[in-house]
């Protein structure tokens, strides 16, 4: 190509020039414009991947998608405000500019989901003081990717406008145009493409490396003429900086999962998958180390603790007619074991959305031991659905017992499963005489959550029974949906049972010296049941209102 400011051949037709006496560009004027809206689509949609990649391992670390995403999203279109009125002085230096925000970009939305799953991995968990450094960086994060997005915009128009000039209204059409149809793929693209194909770290590090080589493919190719020598390499060493350290990350990405995670969970990992709903931990289970279970960061149960929460769960319940029953979730298989040890059982429907955890269940030896090959029992049946649209189809009166072994309420995608709703339908399905039993976390620490669920419970007809009893070990966090930071988690259990008759359901036989299943462990008697009652009891919230599904109420 001839340089736009050498001479031209002899009988050589004068060369073309742009608008303001600006280099020529390479290609015809139709072309020109093209490429640049290809751009702008390619860089929505990287945009908006690195929004809900931000979204997405938030909500992950933390549980509560509704915070982290309202503070990703309102921080991140703050600072693309900013970043467009930033963006004015670089008007004219747009291509030069475009082509330093794009590798810019590129290497902070590339390595932000690896920088803050460190940050989480080797401070702790989001509580305390320094363990605040995670909820930091994502806000951090969230304000760069959005300055830089937001200064794309203005520099998009004034290289969109260098092509061929139109009125105002007709390049802001064309321009948004292809930004929201960009921004389309890429929100499409993220959860039914790239996480469940390449996980999150390395659709961040992939998105990264095409946001590199089309900001720099467009300067470099189109926009080369506006630049000086000095520019153009200064760009092309930038851009090859970027994309040798994304390859880098690319390469050692599951070398820095595998250390990040055993500083989460310890070096004794022996399964660690992703099922397509969630990703599965297990820990421990040999050579004298407790199973632990981690679903999605948080740890379902400990093999330190979890009989005495899987009996206290269960066997209040089965006080009474138990032929039939239904468990909401319980996946590992743990509560079906603690159903199966009582006389008269017929048959057990286990409603688990996530068919990879049983599977595990069934075929992890440990788990499988643990759990009393619970699922090889014929009376064991499984269905894969979730528990809130599984229950509107079920068949009324069909179960003597409801047992509602689910993550806590405080976690957003639980919420709908502690709603005056979910327990409406679970109410349908309940015999006469039958009961529900409902896991609601930690009382001493959340006891108006723990409140908030009796008062759901009973807005959906129910007679309640509150109950709260020890965890097992002092040093460990006890309950379902804990952090590995065990030192600073609650230390009890919580459950509410209820019935739809009209005097309120016992926890233990009336008399303490009857025989039956409250009694055959040696752990939970009449007695012991009277004052876990009492102990719920005594923090008790009154007033509260009952959550919905269109008004969750489950806040510390």
């Amino acid at each position: 190509m001839i340089e736009p400011h050498a001479p031209a051949p002899p009988g050589a037709p004068p060369p073309r020039r742009g608008h303001g006496g600006q280099a020529p560009l390479p290609v015809r004027t139709g072309t020109g414009r093209l490429l640049v809206l290809a751009c702008v689509f390619v860089c929505a949609a990287c945009g908006l991947v690195y929004e809900l990649e931000l979204v997405a391992l938030a909500s992950y670390l933390t549980g509560d998608s509704v915070t982290q995403a309202s503070v990703v999203v309102s921080v991140m279109v703050f600072a693309m405000g900013i970043g467009s009125l930033a963006a004015k002085r670089l008007r004219r230096l747009a291509a030069a500019g475009f082509g330093a925000i794009e590798a810019a970009l590129a290497l902070t939305g590339g390595c932000s989901a690896m920088a803050v799953y460190a940050v989480f991995a080797w401070t702790g968990d989001w509580g305390g003081l320094w363990t605040d450094g995670p909820r930091h960086l994502l806000v951090a994060f969230s304000l760069a990717i959005g300055l830089l997005i937001g200064a794309e915009v203005p520099l998009l128009m004034e290289l969109i406008q260098r092509i061929r000039r139109q009125d105002a209204g007709g390049a802001v059409a064309d321009l948004f145009a292809a930004d929201y149809v960009g921004a389309l793929v890429g929100g499409l693209a993220f959860p039914f493409l790239l996480l469940p194909w390449l996980g999150q770290l390395s659709s961040a590090v992939l998105t990264g490396a095409v946001n590199a080589v089309a900001g720099g493919a467009l300067v470099l190719g189109l926009f080369r003429g506006d630049l000086s020598r000095r520019s153009r390499w200064l760009l092309l060493l930038a851009n090859a900086v970027v994309l040798g350290l994304l390859a880098t990350a690319a390469v050692l990405v599951h070398d820095f999962e595998r250390a990040a995670r055993q500083a989460l969970y310890g070096k004794d990992v022996r399964v660690a998958l992703h099922t397509g709903v969630q990703e599965v931990v297990l820990t421990g289970g040999t050579h004298g180390h407790p199973l632990d279970l981690f679903l999605d960061g948080r740890l379902r149960f400990s093999g330190r603790d979890e009989r005495r929460y899987h009996e206290a769960l269960v066997h209040p319940a089965m006080n009474g007619p138990h032929a039939r029953v239904l468990v909401l979730g319980g996946g590992e298989g743990l509560t079906a074991r603690e159903v199966l040890r009582h006389p008269g059982v017929r048959r057990v429907d286990v409603v688990e959305p996530d068919a990879g955890v049983v599977r595990l269940a069934r075929t992890d030896p440990a788990l499988s031991s643990l759990n009393g090959h619970a699922y090889d029992d014929p009376r064991v049946h499984v269905l894969t659905a979730d528990a809130f649209a599984w229950l509107r189809q079920a068949r009324p009166a069909a179960y003597d017992v409801v047992i509602a072994d689910l993550p806590d309420p405080g976690i957003t995608a639980s919420t709908k499963l502690y709603s005056q709703e979910f327990y409406g339908l679970a109410r349908k399905v309940l015999a006469d005489g039958g009961r529900l039993v409902v896991h609601t976390g930690p009382v001493a620490s959340r006891p108006r959550v723990f409140w908030t669920v009796d008062a759901t419970v009973r807005a959906a007809g129910l007679q309640t029974t509150p109950y709260c009893v020890d965890g097992r070990a002092p040093s460990f966090a006890a309950g379902p949906d804990r952090t590995s930071g065990a030192s600073r988690g609650p230390r009890d259990w919580g459950f509410v049972l209820a019935s739809a008759s009209a005097t309120a359901p016992r926890s233990a036989p009336a008399s303490t010296t009857a025989p039956g299943p409250l009694t055959h462990t040696g752990r939970f008697t009449a007695a012991t049941l009277t004052a876990a009652e009492r102990r719920a009891d005594a923090t008790r919230i009154e007033g509260l209102p009952p959550s919905t599904l269109v008004h969750p109420r489950y806040v510390d």
